[in-house]
Formats: structure tokens, C-alpha cells, sequence
């Protein structure tokens, strides 16, 4: 079976330390990090737990098992055996002690079942994000305040190869090409790369947009932007990442939108999802295969309206396969980029401010919606994207995969 080599992996984990914490910095020595990886990626896991110790670094570890139907499938076995109490548990002075002690955190994605949870009441799945909720706040707060960053990898298996229909050399060939593993210097590709990204972002920061309009042959979409937002991407969280991203006023979405890429969630897969919104909220959603689960999650607090809108630039992603992961399929590049909306949870970073400064009733005065659920859904067809300015004028902003300012 494929493995990548001792040199890509070592490439990788100096990636994900030395660049994609600290917002490209890279850790600093002294910093506590979270190490969260299951044993499938035990490989990366070894090479992350040197670079962490080489670098001066802390290390406080989550090794979990994998969730594996044939043999053990701990996920499956708590939500089929787990009480409403257990359920609801949330062990409130452990999960506080930890945010306060940790810097960062790096967590891997790796499956060995990409379907584990299929057949379990997604009322269940719902009920249990609910009550993790307090842990994303804390770790929220804390990032905005400037005192913890985060990123997410991915470590391919051959259940995740074969689920994206390739083999698992090739699935690992775009992880290596994706994260510039091929290169002498990953760092400072992405150093690079970052300077290209953040020249985009603050050109559309500076745009005083009030809507954009989103058309194609699958959607068309009105987006609010909203007062004081700004566009993020390219910070480290998240590795592959090349998107641009917004978290919009969610009340001025109107319209409809499918997507061609299915989404893996909750240990299902999803696919030919359509969403119809009025007045900012999913007034109807329909999915080709697991329907009930998409439902039941657009019916969680916050999760039927819009938390996120995200383009990616073909230019600079080389992921040019679907990888059945929304790490790499939401900034995958090929020949028309990739359009995106996160159904839920704003991200706190696009507002065009200081974050500490307001209160919970402030963010919901200027539109930022808060959720449990952020759930990503993806579209790789030809769209085309036309900002309507405050004075009136109208700008095309993003066509045929490439911004165009």
C-alpha cells in the first residue's frame, strides 16, 4: 500500500507548524499546542510531534481511534447506545481548562469510513453539535482577541481515495501538489502564494460593495456583504487554503442555488442539494440522496441562513480532482475555480474591526449569524459574480474561475 515518503511528510509538518500557526509565523517556542489526529494519520502524526518539539513547543495530544463499520466504530457506538443526558454532556471545567492552556491547535482529518454514521437519526448528531457548542465560543473568543490560532490537514487512506474514485498514490498526489510538497520550500511557496491572496482580499475589502449578484447556469443569488466587513483567506487555517472569503449579512441573501459536488457530513453523504432563500433564511431544500439529513440540519439554531460566501481562484490552487473532503474540495481549482456558501456559523474575523469590542447583541444587529452548524456545500460550474457598488456602478468582480480585479 502507498505511503508518502519521510520527506514529504517531514515538509508537511513544517508546513502546518512553522507556517500555518501564528498567522504564517509559525509557532513560537514556549506555545502550547493541541494535536489532534486519529491513528490512521499516525505517520504525520510522528513527524508533527517532532516539529512540535524541535520548535520549543508544548504539546497537549488527542489520539483518537478510527471509526471503522467491520470492526470498531466508536462514533457509531455512542450515538446508538448514548441517553439524552449523555447526549447533552458537555464536561464544562475540562473543556475551559484546556482552551485557557492552549495557543493553538492543529487538527488532521483522516477516515478510514467515510459513511460511519449513515443510518443514525441525525437528530441525534444535531443535539450532540448543540451541546459542543460552548467549546467553538471559547476558542472564538479567545482567536479574536488575538491569543489562539488553529489549522486543519488532511492525511489520505484508501477509503478516502476510493470514495473520490482514485487511487490512493494519486489522492496523496494532490495533497503533495496542493500544499507544494514537491517543493525544495513549501514555506516559502506559501509565503508566496499568501502575498498574492492577501493583494486580492484587500482589493475586495476596499471595494465599497453593497450586493453581489452570483449567476450561472445553477444559481442566481443575491449576497448582502453587509457594513464593516472585510475578506479573509490565506492565514493558515486550513492547509490547503485558497479561498476569499466573507461572512455576509445573512438578512440580504434572496434567491436559489444548487450544487454540483456532493457534501460528506455528519458520516453521510449528501448530494444534489438546491436551497431557495427569502428574506435571508432556506425556505426550501431538496437533496437527491440523504434528504432527511440535510433537513435536519438546516433546522438547527442559526443553520438556515448564511454564515459564509467564498470564491477560489484557479490561478493559484493546483487541486484539480474531487477529493470527497470539503478541506480540499472547497478550494479546489480546475477550470472554473469554485463558488461556496456556508450554511451557519459567520466567522467573527470579517469584521472590518476590532472583534473584542462588541458584544453578542451588536453582532446580530450588523448581520453576523451564529450557529452551532457551519457547514460548507460546493460548486465547481461556471459562474459569474457582479458587485453592485454604493454608488450605483456595477463591477464583475469574478468569472470563469478568476477574480477580475
Amino acid at each position: 500500500m502507498y505511503q508518502p515518503s519521510e520527506k514529504i511528510l517531514k515538509r508537511y509538518a513544517d508546513v502546518l507548524v512553522n507556517f500555518a500557526l501564528n498567522d504564517g509565523r509559525g509557532v513560537k517556542r514556549g506555545e502550547v499546542v493541541r494535536l489532534v489526529v486519529s491513528e490512521s494519520a499516525k505517520p504525520l502524526y510522528m513527524e508533527l510531534y517532532k516539529a512540535l518539539l524541535s520548535s520549543g513547543a508544548h504539546t497537549i495530544v488527542n489520539y483518537l481511534p478510527d471509526d471503522n463499520n467491520k470492526s470498531f466504530n466508536f462514533s457509531r457506538a455512542f450515538f446508538e447506545n448514548a441517553d439524552k443526558k449523555q447526549l447533552e454532556f458537555f464536561p464544562k471545567n475540562y473543556i475551559k481548562g484546556m482552551v485557557k492552556d492552549i495557543d493553538h491547535s492543529i487538527a488532521i482529518l483522516s477516515e478510514v469510513d467515510k459513511h460511519s454514521l449513515e443510518g443514525i437519526d441525525p437528530k441525534k448528531i444535531m443535539s450532540r453539535g448543540e451541546a459542543l457548542k460552548p467549546l467553538r465560543s471559547w476558542l472564538d473568543k479567545k482567536e479574536n482577541e488575538g491569543k489562539y490560532t488553529w489549522t486543519l490537514g488532511l492525511y489520505g487512506t484508501s477509503a478516502m481515495a476510493q470514495e473520490a474514485g482514485l487511487s490512493l498514490e494519486n489522492y496523496w498526489d494532490q495533497i503533495i501538489r496542493a500544499c507544494f510538497l514537491d517543493k525544495k520550500d513549501p514555506v516559502k511557496s506559501w509565503k508566496e502564494v499568501l502575498k498574492k491572496i492577501n493583494s486580492l482580499r484587500q482589493k475586495m475589502t476596499t471595494l465599497p460593495i453593497e450586493r453581489l449578484h452570483i449567476e450561472g447556469e445553477d444559481v442566481d443569488l443575491w449576497i448582502s456583504v453587509g457594513e464593516n466587513r472585510r475578506w479573509s483567506g490565506g492565514s493558515g487555517r486550513n492547509i490547503p487554503s485558497f479561498e476569499i472569503f466573507t461572512s455576509p449579512d445573512w438578512r440580504g441573501t434572496e434567491g436559489w442555488i444548487r450544487f454540483n459536488q456532493p457534501l460528506y457530513r455528519y458520516g453521510n453523504l449528501i448530494e444534489g442539494i438546491e436551497l431557495e432563500f427569502k428574506d435571508g433564511r432556506v425556505i426550501k431544500s431538496r437533496a437527491k440522496k440523504n434528504q432527511k439529513v440535510l433537513r435536519e440540519m438546516i433546522k438547527v439554531e442559526g443553520a438556515d441562513k448564511v454564515g459564509e460566501f467564498s470564491l477560489t481562484d484557479k490561478r493559484f490552487s493546483r487541486i484539480d480532482k474531487f477529493m470527497a473532503e470539503t478541506l480540499y474540495d472547497e478550494n479546489i481549482g480546475g477550470p472554473q475555480g469554485n463558488t461556496h456558501i456556508a450554511l451557519g456559523k459567520a466567522y467573527a474575523d470579517c469584521f472590518n474591526g476590532e472583534c473584542q469590542s462588541l458584544k453578542k447583541s451588536d453582532w446580530k444587529k450588523i448581520g453576523f449569524n451564529d450557529s452551532s452548524v457551519h457547514t460548507d456545500i460546493i460548486s465547481t460550474t461556471r459562474r459569474k459574480v457582479t458587485a453592485y457598488l454604493k454608488d450605483g456602478s456595477e463591477k464583475v468582480v469574478y468569472k470563469d474561475g478568476q477574480f477580475t480585479i
